[in-house]
């Protein structure tokens, strides 16, 4: 399946300059197309800045301005934060550029597009389903699996037409949404396979983050297909507001570094988190399926599966296969690495 998701605005970061991994995706525009419905506002001198200097600023300014901001994108060729507003003379305009963004005439406030979200978890949510806000088109992306057919289809369709084409807009793709897990290493429970995300520290005790829907299906994990369980779920969620996990070690003197296996004896360090931005590059690890990079092309995005909605992911374009096992059940080389938000906020919670 192609269609992958992190849970929203939170990344791991690496060491030696990469800038994240993330768990991935359906193909969207280009972080720098130009729109044509939409316009740059006059600017002063809009900053250079990294991705993660891009994404802490980006942070700062919807935290400020809140619904005045219809959202931010990292202008990769430029190197600049461009920041979506519908009025080039307010004084947001002049607030973001003296940030040192760059503020960008947009058609839809975020209050437009929140208000066209809800309608769509209204009347459109849907198994198969999945939206979030394209800041760089200044639309809502809708798209479709290869199980939205029929009745669901006309729903789906009639739902996103009556928004208005310029709010909103529909893809369909042939793969199917199912619920990947973040990881660099297998990890077993029974018959199910799963990915350790990367290790983490829980009220001094070694711990490891995964993916909530391995950690509602099986409370004990071990690291090897009929080895006895090494590690024990604290706390899961999924569906709802994330798809995580936090699963302590049965050892509590285990050797548990925050590192990520790239395979062939070469490891990532996690050192930090820091905010996702729309428009940066982001990484992947997969046990089975290698390192891949893509992009993010938008935040707090909305998935609907057959077990429930997904809220806060983040869509990127790293996409993951999946491979089918002799008894048809689904065995996915998905592991990546990634921290979400949705993970701190548990953690943090948890602590």
């Amino acid at each position: 399946m192609k269609h992958r998701n992190i849970s929203n605005r939170k990344l791991a970061l690496a060491a030696a300059g990469v800038a994240a991994v993330t768990t991935a995706a359906i193909l969207l525009p280009n972080a720098n197309a130009s729109q044509p419905r939409t316009t740059e506002a006059r600017t002063l001198s809009a900053r250079t800045l990294s991705a993660r200097s891009a994404g802490q600023l980006a942070s700062q300014l919807t935290s400020r301005f809140g619904q005045s901001v219809a959202g931010t994108y990292y202008d990769t060729s430029l190197k600049q934060l461009v920041v979506n507003v519908v009025s080039a003379d307010s004084d947001v305009a002049d607030q973001v550029r003296q940030a040192g963004a760059r503020p960008r005439l947009v058609e839809h406030s975020a209050t437009e597009l929140g208000a066209a979200t809800a309608t769509l978890k209204q009347n459109a949510t849907i198994p198969g389903t999945s939206w979030a806000v394209d800041p760089v088109a200044d639309q809502i992306l809708v798209t479709a699996d290869s199980t939205v057919t029929g009745a669901r289809w006309d729903k789906l369709e009639a739902t996103v037409k009556s928004l208005g084409t310029d709010t909103a807009r529909i893809e369909k793709t042939a793969d199917r949404f199912k619920p990947f897990v973040a990881g660099g290493d297998a990890i077993f429970s029974g018959r199910s396979r799963c990915s350790l995300g990367f290790n983490v520290v829980r009220n001094g005790a070694p711990a490891f983050l995964t993916a909530g829907h391995c950690g509602v299906a099986n409370k004990s994990w071990s690291d090897g297909p009929g080895r006895a369980p090494v590690a024990t779920v604290q706390a899961a969620l999924f569906p709802g507001r994330g798809d995580f996990s936090l699963v302590t070690y049965n050892n509590r003197n285990a050797s548990a570094p925050s590192i990520v296996n790239l395979g062939g004896g070469r490891i990532l360090r996690i050192v930090r988190a820091a905010n996702a931005t729309v428009g940066e590059t982001v990484l992947r690890m997969g046990s089975t399926t290698g390192l891949h990079s893509g992009k993010v092309t938008a935040l707090n995005a909305t998935v609907n599966y057959p077990e429930g909605s997904v809220t806060g992911l983040i869509r990127t374009t790293v996409c993951v296969l999946v491979q089918q096992l002799d008894d048809g059940d689904a065995q996915d080389g998905r592991p990546q690495v990634t921290l979400l938000e949705r993970v701190l906020t548990g953690l943090r919670n948890l602590a």
